[in-house]
């Protein structure tokens, strides 16, 4: 009942069911007193747009941090001749007693109750209201349900008191429901009957009882005119379990699998126990045996099994109880026996762990329920995936997506989940998959990196998000995944390699993106995370990746955007600044990082006034002779002495060193550059640069300017001369050559 993740575009009725939700004031409701959500009068619903809606809901609620859930969400259904409900899915901690309270007015034909573990035995009486329509029912761990708060005249001889002083209500039973025929009764609590609560169903078609214990399950055979599916998952079987199981001869589906981690099994399952099956449950087209153990050798000689073509007829089966079989079984499941290694097996679908086929039909079949086989299929694939080549990707990613949006809070499936999506995302596979497919990925990712601080989910996921472009890819989930982001990074203890990865994907997300982007991530506390790890690398006296990366994730959050330059500041930028350069003299790609930021800095006419220091205008200045990183380190001193130069001399406020002769380094340094050097350097906009040519204040500021503009669109003329263009340089530059106080070679460079 689970959704799968799909592929192919959401239908209208999706993006419409999707948008209302979202947006329930301002499409089917209004607020009333502000709080209480209730539908407008003239709305009229049919079952396929409500079931769409309570069902969608639940699975944003679920897997979508952002939306919120509302209160009174169930009440908007609770009057069946506005809204209409037939067929509805609820699951985990999103429902409780008064949501299911709300709707019992509506004909249900089918309810699934998932891991529901907030509803008490009041849901009980509410389903009693859905009795005469229910056709369907799940209450697959729903582990609560048969509990109420004890009475408080004292408890009745009749109950069982469990710890919390619960009772477990005892004369619950299904009379009434005539028209019930699937019932889903997955890990019910210990002490509930089962026998009574049953009996007064007339005819059932599936029963599923999972992970209940019963020694007697003779009163099954009140049904063997109209069964034809049961599930005993994880029920430790008799010999008398056996005998029953084959009177049931309407069967076309048995599950009879377990998980052989879980506990002790006395029963064995042998040659002679399949071949009843085979013989008695002739109309059989779907079996599960996994996770058992076989008593006894129940293929046929290996010499004969290895011959021919792998065939699925059952005369040629390697089983040899299956040879009886009429027809191929659809569904065959042997995940974790010795048997799905067999070469002949009568089965169009096996789950097993032989190969990628039978690994995805196995995470395929176990997801929803059974997220203890679910983990250990994913891991398989994720070593098929990290060593073979998977030839199944689409629906391999599918499955893992599905699985980790529907097992959320399972830290195994989040840990292989995550981990197997590395693999399956990786750049071989990258023509495969759809814009839709990468985005889900990306979603189920910041998922287990919200509900998981724990070092593997996190390592796997930021790992996984290195398979995107960035920040193109994470544009759609941009604030969210800052966040957790320097969530990590704001950590006390950290790992070092996430950290190594998440400063790299910070850095990445700030790089080429518009300035509200950046601006929004200033506020989150951006600059100061960076400057905190820049400052405990300084204390370890180490200049490793994480440094450089912190430094050039900050030159990119402060490019055009003042604000981050001011943030910049304020925290003690300049300090950390002088401080690196003291303790790592010889690393250029530090320096270049740190001068392209202080340039980014020198752009803000308002705060230039801090750069204005001995110290500060001496340490550029001695900067001007760098060689570190070609010209970069060099060019970018240069760049910064420019801006403060362009105040004009009554801004110098300080006595050494004198501003003519810096102006007279800056001028050498110029002309030791060669104007064909390749840049180690992105400029989005020339207007910080062409903002110092119309001027005669500072004529090196203008040849600056003017030798950048040149070096670009002579290096890098298919990107820059458009550029160049379109923000109105050239009539600026043709100006400044009729202009006076121009040097000459200015002029000439400018021509």
């Amino acid at each position: 009942s689970f959704k799968m993740a799909s592929d192919s575009p959401e239908s209208l009725m999706t993006l419409c069911t999707d948008y209302c939700l979202r947006n329930l004031e301002g499409t089917l409701c209004y607020l009333l007193d502000n709080e209480t959500l209730r539908l407008h009068p003239d709305i009229f619903l049919p079952s396929e747009i409500c079931d769409k809606l309570v069902n969608e809901y639940v699975e944003l609620v679920k897997t979508d941090s952002i939306f919120e859930p509302h209160e009174s969400f169930f009440t908007l259904f609770s009057d069946p001749r506005s809204t209409r409900l037939a067929r509805i899915h609820l699951r985990e901690q999103i429902v409780q007693d008064q949501d299911l309270e709300a709707i019992r007015k509506q004909d249900l034909v089918e309810l699934y109750l998932t891991n529901c573990e907030k509803l008490t035995a009041k849901s009980l009486q509410t389903l009693v209201s859905f009795s005469h329509t229910l056709i369907s029912l799940s209450l697959f761990g729903c582990c609560n349900i048969f509990y109420e708060e004890e009475n408080p005249g004292g408890c009745e001889d009749d109950c069982l008191v469990n710890p919390t002083r619960q009772v477990l209500v005892k004369d619950f039973t299904f009379e009434g429901f005539s028209r019930l025929r699937f019932l889903n009764l997955g890990r019910l609590i210990e002490g509930v009957n089962v026998e009574t609560l049953l009996r007064p169903l007339a005819s059932l078609a599936a029963l599923d009882l999972s992970g209940i214990q019963l020694n007697d399950v003779g009163f099954l055979t009140q049904w063997k005119d109209s069964l034809v599916s049961l599930v005993l998952y994880n029920m430790d079987l008799s010999e008398e379990h056996i005998q029953v199981i084959a009177q049931l001869r309407k069967l076309r589906h048995l599950d009879i699998s377990r998980d052989h981690l879980s506990s002790y099994y006395k029963f064995k399952l042998t040659r002679r126990v399949l071949n009843l099956f085979v013989e008695n449950l002739v109309n059989l087209t779907s079996l599960d045996i996994s996770g058992h153990t076989m008593l006894e050798n129940c293929t046929i000689p290996s010499m004969e099994e290895k011959m021919g073509q792998t065939s699925i007829e059952p005369a040629k089966s390697s089983i040899a109880p299956f040879r009886g079989l009429k027809r191929p079984l659809q569904f065959l499941g042997l995940f974790e026996t010795s048997l799905c290694r067999l070469t002949h097996i009568p089965a169009y679908k096996v789950s097993g762990d032989k190969n990628e086929e039978q690994v995805l039909n196995a995470i395929e079949a176990y997801t929803e329920h059974r997220p203890e086989i679910t983990s250990r299929a994913i891991n398989l694939l994720f070593d098929i995936a990290r060593i073979e080549r998977c030839s199944q990707l689409l629906r391999a990613l599918q499955l893992v997506i599905t699985a980790l949006k529907c097992h959320k809070d399972d830290k195994n499936i989040q840990v292989t989940g995550s981990a197997a999506l590395f693999y399956l995302t990786n750049s071989e596979y990258r023509m495969e998959q759809s814009v839709k497919l990468r985005r889900q990925v990306i979603q189920v990712v910041l998922n287990g990196m919200e509900a998981y601080q724990e070092v593997t989910v996190q390592r796997n996921c930021c790992l996984t998000l290195c398979n995107f472009s960035i920040p193109e890819e994470l544009e759609f989930q941009y604030r969210r995944v800052n966040e957790l982001l320097l969530n990590i990074l704001n950590q006390s203890r950290q790992d070092e390699s996430i950290q190594r990865i998440a400063v790299h994907l910070c850095n990445a997300l700030v790089c080429q993106v518009d300035n509200d982007h950046k601006e929004a991530v200033g506020k989150m506390g951006f600059v100061m995370t960076m400057l905190k790890l820049i400052q405990k690398k300084l204390a370890d006296k180490t200049c490793d990746q994480v440094m450089e990366f912190s430094w050039s994730a900050l030159w990119n959050i402060t490019d055009e955007t003042p604000d981050n330059c001011e943030m910049f500041l304020n925290y003690s930028g300049m300090k950390l600044f002088l401080e690196c350069l003291k303790e790592f003299p010889e690393k250029q790609e530090l320096h270049r990082n740190m001068l392209g930021l202080l340039g980014n800095v020198a752009e803000v006419k308002e705060l230039r006034p801090q750069l204005m220091t001995s110290q500060f205008i001496s340490v550029f200045s001695n900067l001007l002779e760098s060689k570190a990183d070609g010209i970069e380190v060099s060019y970018n001193a240069c760049g910064v002495l420019s801006h403060i130069m362009f105040d004009g001399p009554e801004a110098w406020g300080i006595c050494e060193p004198h501003r003519e002769e810096v102006v007279k380094r800056m001028w050498a340094a110029i002309q030791s550059w060669d104007i064909n050097s390749r840049r180690n350097i992105n400029y989005r906009s020339f207007e910080p640069i062409l903002r110092l040519l119309p001027q005669g204040i500072s004529p090196v500021s203008q040849h600056w300017a003017t030798w950048a503009l040149y070096n670009l669109v002579s290096v890098y003329p298919d990107k820059y001369c458009p550029l160049l263009i379109k923000e109105g340089g050239i009539p600026l530059l043709k100006d400044m050559i009729k202009m006076a106080s121009a040097r000459q070679e200015t002029k000439e460079m400018a021509r």
